[in-house]
């Protein structure tokens, strides 16, 4: 009997790699960040971490079976998204903050939109910009390496209205409080702030794992240069040439803005989510670059010291109009010999 030949549209491409597979390979590249979390905040950090990605797996697996599919658990990227949630958490946060947020980015922000691959924005960048209804809560950073914060902390009954005397007593201001000011970080050295020796939420301190792990996802081709480069590199420029120090080109205040807050941990694990981003090379640097100019905007002129979730958040919602504009001319359209006619 004569075999049947298939014919499929474009494109034909075959691949081992599958989602399970990518995610697992950015899990891998959080290890070195979660693993100085815990350095500079103690257990509590993967306390906190811990805690964070199992609601998000609980959160998945109920949705599924209340609305009867298949469980994507499996997938893994309820655990990436559990890991990225908590490192835009304080150790301070209470564990009822990372349940909170693990139901919106979950529930709200992808499985009500139908799941991996159909939500419009970041899962845990948004989720991070709802918890900031509690703002006290995420904003409390403690000084690393104090060690004052016991693991079963949790201020449930406060809803942090009140802190205990401990904590009081060794939290800090983050370096992006200080050149909101216009002004260096006193006593904090370029060195201190790219090993993570500052107060800030438990994932975006160390710019060294941070790094570590990005230069993973670059080997794998988990990630491309792109957009990690458009978006530090914008942000590098405008803050070189037009500091809020006053004058131009101070190179201190750049490396500063480069190293404080979430921008090196968003610019190579949140902006480069693949659903949330354009697919084409020219896409990923315009979408890099509009997150760079909004960062550097919302840090200087808004009321809030940091800009980078709000700024990749605009940015997803024109992921899809930056692809139609910079998609590739299909093959026989423009061109050819009807157009030379």
């Amino acid at each position: 009997m004569a075999k049947k030949l298939l014919v499929t549209s474009s494109p034909h491409y075959r691949s081992e790699r599958t989602t399970g597979k990518v995610m697992l390979d950015v899990i891998i590249a959080m290890f070195p960040i979660s693993a100085m979390s815990v350095v500079y905040f103690g257990w509590r950090a993967l306390a906190l971490t811990a805690i964070s990605v199992a609601a998000c797996i609980a959160f998945e697996s109920l949705f599924n079976l209340i609305a009867k599919k298949n469980n994507t658990v499996s997938d893994l990227s309820a655990v990436v998204t559990g890991m990225l949630l908590s490192f835009n958490l304080p150790v301070t946060a209470p564990y009822w903050i990372a349940v909170v947020g693990s139901f919106f980015a979950i529930v709200v922000v992808k499985m009500l939109f139908g799941g991996l691959g159909k939500n419009f924005a970041n899962p845990a960048l948004a989720a991070r910009a709802f918890l900031f209804s509690w703002p006290m809560l995420m904003t409390t950073f403690v000084k690393p390496l104090t060690r004052t914060l016991p693991v079963f902390y949790d201020p449930i009954f406060t809803n942090g209205a009140e802190l205990p005397d401990y904590i009081d007593s060794v939290t800090t201001a983050t370096p992006l409080a200080s050149l909101k000011t216009g002004a260096l970080p006193d006593g904090t050295s370029i060195v201190d702030m790219f090993l993570g020796n500052i107060g800030g939420c438990m994932g975006e301190v160390c710019t060294a794992a941070i790094l570590l792990g990005g230069i993973y996802l670059l080997l794998r081709r988990v990630i491309t240069w792109h957009i990690p480069a458009a978006y530090l590199g914008t942000v590098a420029l405008i803050t070189f040439v037009f500091p809020l120090t006053g004058g131009n080109f101070n190179w201190q205040f750049m490396v500063y803005e480069l190293l404080s807050g979430g921008l090196m941990l968003a610019a190579f694990f949140m902006a480069t989510d693949y659903v949330t981003a354009p697919v084409t090379a020219r896409g990923k640097l315009l979408f890099g670059i509009g997150c760079g100019l909004l960062t550097v905007f919302l840090r200087y002129y808004s009321g809030y010291s940091e800009g980078v979730s709000y700024a990749i958040l605009i940015m997803n919602v024109l992921a899809v109009p930056i692809d139609k504009i910079t998609k590739p001319r299909r093959f026989g359209i423009g061109g050819g010999y009807n157009d030379a006619k």
